[in-house]
């Protein structure tokens, strides 16, 4: 009767800690997404801020040669 009870609480500790490992996890690809999210923002508002240099100096004439 012993070893049946281990096996059984062997397991329920085995489903326990793979549950809290699938939180952290769940929890880094949240904050993953954020980051990404931010830097998708970040690069986004540079292409703008180079597209609108860009059609500056197109409009002025001043090429780089």
């Amino acid at each position: 009767m012993f070893w049946p009870m281990l096996a059984i609480a062997l397991g329920f500790c085995g489903i326990a800690v793979l549950g809290v490992l699938a939180i952290r996890v769940f929890i880094e690809a949240q904050r993953l997404g954020r980051q990404v999210a931010a830097t998708t923002d970040r690069i986004n508002r540079a292409a703008e801020d180079l597209e609108r240099s860009a059609t500056r100096l197109a409009a002025t004439g001043d090429a780089l040669r």
